[in-house]
């Protein structure tokens, strides 16, 4: 039995799960990614402004709409709720897409640290975590710690490692130079500017003109063919990267689309594929082109 119609079952049984069952439907069924047997546990799929997969995790009890649900996600911090007794659970979905809104900049600048630099211990880095482990050199690494409220601003930065004098010149040279820091520049170059060092690069990284760091992961070619069916997209390069780092698989977005077609699993909301890359499992999100779109 899927999981809408155990809900459907459950509706006729009393109010309060006609209740949930209505406000789920209002959310979309698409986005119900788990569904407690009680219907007062559940979570939603959600994608940001820029294609950042999210799950809200949602507890109801039992007097509830009279007391707002509990939430939890992998964010920062959570926001305020703002509920009352005929508040909806879609009310809460946009309420919470706002937050995350709100948090571009700072996951923008958490992915540049993630993709450029050496980040120690950390296969996939929580989004909710403002800190990360920098490998500085063989001996030594920054812990950073960017203020989520203003994450272009000037971090907070320790140095740690088994080698003091190392560590004490970088701890030095971060108090020398840190009033270079510029807004303007990445995390990476200000890094780089104020230690006055070429910081490690994450294992496994390719420099861009290496032709295995842009081939598609599932034709295995650099550039679409040359098409007019293809339109504007036509002999164009890999335009969706695994957001994994240890994965960080690149595809053209026409080839993960009709590959996620093939999957059983995959799911479709609106205009978006949600399913699983080729490569490594994690979630993937991709757009569906309106050439391509599921009939």
């Amino acid at each position: 039995m899927s999981e809408r119609a155990r809900c459907e079952e459950l509706a006729k049984s009393s109010s309060f799960y006609r209740k949930v069952y209505s406000e789920i439907e209002e959310v979309g069924w698409e986005s119900l990614r788990r569904l407690g047997g009680d219907l007062t546990l559940f979570s939603f799929h959600i994608l940001d402004k820029k294609g950042r997969a999210h799950v809200l995790e949602l507890q109801l009890h039992r007097d509830y709409p009279k007391s707002p649900p509990s939430l939890s996600s992998d964010v920062p911090y959570m926001f305020t709720l703002e509920w009352s007794t005929t508040s909806r659970l879609k009310d809460v979905m946009h309420q919470f897409q706002k937050h995350l809104d709100s948090l571009q900049e700072f996951w923008s600048v958490m992915d540049v640290i993630d993709k450029s630099l050496c980040v120690v211990d950390a296969k996939q880095p929580s989004r909710a975590s403002p800190i990360r482990r920098i490998r500085a050199g063989k001996d030594c690494n920054i812990i950073a710690h960017i203020n989520f409220n203003d994450p272009k601003s000037l971090p907070e930065c320790r140095f740690v490692g088994t080698e003091p004098i190392a560590v004490n010149n970088l701890h030095m040279l971060w108090r020398r130079n840190s009033k270079k820091w510029s807004k303007e520049k990445s995390f990476p170059e200000n890094l780089e500017c104020i230690l006055a060092t070429e910081l490690p690069k994450p294992l496994g990284l390719q420099v861009e003109d290496d032709p295995q760091q842009v081939e598609c992961g599932i034709c295995y070619a650099q550039f679409l063919p040359t098409d007019e069916e293809l339109g504007a997209r036509s002999g164009t390069r890999t335009d969706y990267t695994c957001e994994n780092i240890s994965c960080n698989k690149s595809f053209h977005s026409i080839c993960l689309t009709d590959w996620l077609r093939s999957i059983t699993t995959t799911r479709q909301s609106f205009d978006v594929l949600f399913g699983n890359c080729p490569y490594c499992s994690d979630p993937v999100a991709v757009k569906i082109n309106n050439m391509n779109k599921i009939d």
